[in-house]
């Protein structure tokens, strides 16, 4: 089912954060990955190990919501910088690769895209871009196909 899920950004500090919220609302997470998981892209230099410490990815179910979020440095700010009260994007979840097309599509029309559709090393199809009125989006499809490892 097609879903829509607040994505907070953190400056250094998501993994406190979501202790915390973890703490507040129960629950445990499904997912915690880390900047040093990610495959090193090519011709980069090697990442800092602080910021590979960092959460790339973390998630929280809350009822029928799931609270996601991840660090960030200026380097990976979709605007050039981390702005506090900013720092959040609308995740949406498609049901099917084509209805990722669809939406990210109409969602990055007259606006920017600052992360084109592509599959990803985590094996989802994502991309993500600012619409035109500034709002940051993320675009998911998790392929069955390619979850099942």
């Amino acid at each position: 089912m097609a879903a829509i899920n607040p994505y907070l950004t953190f400056p250094g500090n998501c993994e406190e954060a979501f202790n915390f919220y973890k703490s507040v609302f129960g629950g445990e997470f499904p997912y915690i990955g880390r900047f040093r998981d990610m495959p090193p892209a090519e011709g980069q230099p090697a990442m800092d190990p602080e910021m590979g410490n960092k959460i790339m990815h973390v998630s929280l179910p809350i009822g029928n919501t799931i609270l996601m979020g991840s660090d960030t440095s200026d380097e990976f700010c979709s605007g050039g910088s981390f702005v506090k009260g900013n720092n959040f994007a609308i995740s949406f979840n498609a049901d099917s690769r084509e209805g990722a097309e669809k939406i990210f599509n109409g969602l990055s029309s007259g606006g920017q895209v600052t992360m084109p559709l592509n599959d990803t090393f985590w094996g989802a199809y994502f991309g993500m871009c600012n619409d035109k009125f500034g709002i940051q989006w993320m675009v998911n499809y998790d392929d069955p196909a390619k979850m099942q490892k």
